[in-house]
């Protein structure tokens, strides 16, 4: 990197800040803008969007300013991880349910954690899943099996 740039870490999310923003606010071209009284489709996108792209510009301006540590590894076994437990939980959540969606959830994603212990992150995710079976199927009915049918329920 150049010498201008003192924080790689902040260059570096300033402009994957930039380049989601940028992205939002092409995409979001394509619908209609509205006002701010009736705000169309592409209001909000494009709004965001602009908003992420100053912060990043805003990071990208602090990393010339501040200095900060090199950049370390690549975690690319925990950014898998995430993204698995993600995935897992979107197969999941209409064959085995909500609740076994959520548990598979964190202790997936947790697992990319350094800090990763079975017990407290089991006693968190079942109470999540309480949490997410009290709030989405019964306060706000949206029509998911808290146990799907793979499960026989």
């Amino acid at each position: 990197m150049s010498s201008i740039i003192r924080d790689p870490r902040d260059f570096l999310s300033g402009v994957v800040f930039i380049a989601f923003g940028t992205a939002a606010v092409v995409i979001a071209s394509d619908y209609s803008m509205g006002s701010a009284g009736r705000m169309g489709p592409g209001y909000f996108p494009s709004v965001l969007g602009i908003l992420l792209t100053l912060i990043g510009a805003a990071g990208v301006l602090r990393s010339m300013f501040k200095s900060g540590e090199p950049l370390g590894r690549f975690a690319l076994r925990e950014i898998v991880l995430v993204l698995l437990s993600i995935v897992l939980f979107g197969v999941l959540v209409r064959g085995a349910g909500l609740a076994i969606a959520v548990v598979t959830l964190v202790l997936v994603s947790g697992y990319a954690s350094i800090k990763f212990k079975v017990g407290p992150y089991l006693l968190l995710a079942v109470g999540l899943a309480v949490f997410c079976v009290l709030v989405f199927v019964k306060a706000l009915g949206l029509p998911m099996p808290v146990f799907g049918p793979w499960l026989g329920f």
